[in-house]
Parts: C-alpha cells; sequence; structure tokens
C-alpha cells in the first residue's frame, strides 16, 4: 500500500504546474519558439524531483510529422555528450546532468530545422522515460550582410530564444575588421551593473544605442551616422546566465554617389533613385502594337512607289529646265553661230616687182528672214 501511494504522489511533484514533465504516457502542452535562420535558440528540458537521482542517459529526437521519419539531434550517455548526423558543431548539451537538468542549445538553426523536438531522460534503476516537447517555428533569415551609405542609419538584430523565463544578464557588441587588430567594443549591457543600462565605447559612443527588448530576449542595436571607417564585421553576445548565444553581422559603408543639380550646378549626394522594373503589357496594346506593325507593312510599297515617282519627276523638270536654258542662250548670243559658220575666200595679187601684196577680205552679217534658216553672204572682196 505504501508503494503504491509513493508511485502516485512523486509523478505529482516531477511535473509542477506550469511544467511539461511527466510521464512517458502523460499528454502535456508543448512550449512554442520563433527563430529566424541563423540565430540560436534554448530548450530547457529539467526533472524536479525531492529524490536524488542519477541520469543515465538523454536522447534529443527531432520529428517533424506523423509519417516523417525522426532523427537524433543528441545524445548523451556514460558522461559523454554526442551531437549526430548535421546537427554536428551546431547542438550541445548545456545543462547540468547532475541536477537533472538536460536542456540544449542549438545554435545557427536552418530552415530544415523546424520541427518538434522531444527530450527523454532515463534515471538509473528506473523503466520510465520522462519526456518533454518544444515546437521550433523558424523564421526567414534577416541579411548578416548589410550595405550603408556614409552618413546613414542602420539596424543590426540579435535575439536569443528560450523557453526559460530567465532575463538576459548580459549583452555584448563588439567589432573587428582588417584594419584593426585587436576587437573594439561597441555597446555593453551588463544586468549586474548599477542602472544595468547600456553604454556605447570610444568612437561609437552616441551613434550605437541599444533598441531590443531586453525583457524578451532581445539585443538589437541601432547604429547612427555610419562612416567609412565603420566598415568591418560586428559580433553580439547575448548570456542568459552562463548561457552564449552569438551572431555576427557584416557591414558594409559606401560613399554616395554625387549628383550635379541642373539649376545650381552644384554636385548633391543623393543616392541614385531605384531601377524601375519593365512594364508588362497587356492583350489590348499588343493588339494595337501588332496592328500598327501590319498597317506599316502593307504600306510601305505604295511609299516607296510614291518616292520614285517624285524624283522621277523631279528629273523630268530639270531636263526641261536645262534645254530652255540652252534655247536662250543661243538665242541671246546669235552671231558665235552665224560667224563660225562663215567660209573665207582668200585672193592673192603680185605686186610691180613680182611680190605678192596683202589680201583683204571682208564678211557682213546677214540676218535671217523667220521662214528662213540663216545665211551668211559673202558680199565684196577688195584687194588693194
Amino acid at each position: 500500500m505504501f508503494r503504491l501511494l509513493k508511485l502516485i504522489v512523486i509523478p505529482m511533484i516531477l511535473a509542477p504546474v506550469g511544467d511539461s514533465q511527466g510521464l512517458s504516457d502523460t499528454a502535456v502542452s508543448s512550449p512554442k519558439l520563433r527563430v529566424r535562420v541563423g540565430d540560436s535558440a534554448f530548450m530547457g528540458c529539467v526533472v524536479q524531483s525531492t529524490e536524488e537521482k542519477h541520469v543515465v542517459k538523454v536522447d534529443w529526437i527531432l520529428s517533424k510529422g506523423e509519417h516523417a521519419v525522426s532523427e537524433y539531434v543528441l545524445y548523451y550517455y556514460s558522461n559523454l555528450s554526442v551531437p549526430t548526423g548535421r546537427f554536428q558543431n551546431r547542438s550541445r548539451l548545456v545543462g547540468d546532468v547532475l541536477r537533472n537538468d538536460g536542456s540544449l542549445l542549438l545554435q545557427n538553426v536552418q530552415e530544415a530545422d523546424q520541427g518538434t523536438y522531444t527530450c527523454e531522460i532515463r534515471f538509473e534503476s528506473e523503466s520510465r522515460v520522462f519526456k518533454k516537447s518544444v515546437e521550433l517555428f523558424v523564421l526567414p533569415e534577416k541579411p548578416k550582410e548589410l550595405t550603408v551609405h556614409v552618413g546613414d542609419s542602420t539596424e543590426m538584430g540579435c535575439f536569443f530564444q528560450s523557453t526559460k523565463k530567465e532575463h538576459v544578464t548580459k549583452v555584448e557588441w563588439m567589432f573587428s575588421s582588417a584594419e584593426h587588430a585587436t576587437e573594439e567594443v561597441v555597446l555593453r549591457y551588463d544586468f549586474n551593473v548599477p542602472r544595468g543600462h547600456s553604454q556605447s565605447q570610444g568612437r561609437f559612443q552616441n551613434r550605437v544605442n541599444l533598441m531590443g527588448d531586453i525583457s524578451n530576449n532581445d539585443g538589437s542595436i541601432m547604429f547612427q551616422t555610419v562612416k567609412l571607417s565603420d566598415q568591418g564585421a560586428y559580433t553580439c553576445r547575448i548570456y542568459l546566465g552562463k548561457l552564449e548565444s552569438r551572431k555576427t553581422i557584416v557591414l558594409r559603408v559606401i560613399q554616395k554617389e554625387p549628383r550635379r543639380s541642373q539649376h545650381l550646378g552644384s554636385i548633391s549626394t543623393t543616392p541614385r533613385p531605384e531601377t524601375h522594373q519593365p512594364v508588362t503589357l497587356d492583350g489590348n496594346q499588343l493588339v494595337i502594337i501588332v496592328g500598327i506593325v501590319c498597317a506599316t507593312l502593307l504600306l510601305l510599297p505604295v511609299l516607296i512607289l510614291i518616292v520614285k515617282k517624285t524624283q522621277w519627276n523631279k528629273s523630268s523638270v530639270s531636263s526641261t529646265a536645262s534645254l530652255k536654258s540652252l534655247e536662250s542662250k543661243e538665242k541671246a548670243n546669235p552671231e558665235k553661230h552665224i560667224y563660225s559658220s562663215v567660209s573665207t575666200w582668200e585672193t592673192t595679187e603680185e605686186g610691180p616687182r613680182g611680190q605678192p601684196e596683202a589680201t583683204y577680205m571682208t564678211m557682213h552679217p546677214v540676218w535671217p528672214s523667220p521662214s528662213k534658216a540663216p545665211n551668211l553672204a559673202l558680199s565684196s572682196i577688195r584687194s588693194t
């Protein structure tokens, strides 16, 4: 009778209100986590008991549906924690096994990691298996590489999702680049420091502010008035007690393209506007364009004939004008043509001593009558 009472009381102690521990056949609600790609997720799995127990095995299993094949994420056995498959280097057991804590930290979450994660804890000399499930929803990734113009502002996100209701104890943002051999502190928030306020450091003072909600494990910052020297890698570290989540964002800083003003001739640093996407034509516009092309092809031969006829008319007019110009020139200078057609006669007479004397020739133009062709007559030849 005493043993039966003990078996009934112990599960009630192991599964208090608000926790999901219990026997393997106990139906409990699963907590939900929403994590972005690249961020970290903490999944708690603690068995609370008034008795001292020794954990001999811890298994974390991922299942994606009723008919999907489950896969191991991590298992603990003989004081050895072993991540498996694609979860190697991304998952580790962060709970204190001596205190019945088999909590899991999953880093650099991927889209394929979405599903239900089940923790199974087995104790020494007990056949029962204590289970706890967590539903993980993976949200789209925020860019890990940001490009910002000089003088602009940008937001850098950093989250640490956890099933534990534990507050962030510390947030650090560090900067490193090829030009700087050592890391620089950008911003530091420490809950243990009086007032617990964040404070930007060094050359980042008054330009970097903590804008995330620390109560929701959000350590995001707002970076203002970016400079060229700010280009480099920014690493965020969020601490939940001894747990750490880390994320790195690469910031690239570029100069704004100068643009010359049309009125004042000055140079403006306004960024080039975004190019618009080409407009897609609808059915009516396509019909109109096809009709215009077809009409142009049909009218093209007619246009060619009109052009050729116009050129032929211009050439005919030019020939007629040339003939008329030639006739007018002939009428204006008739003597040239008349004298060129007159034949000449020469008479030679001998002098007293038998020497030849000079010969004289006289020509008189004869104007032609309207009804006859022009002729020239030799009127007389006189010799002296």
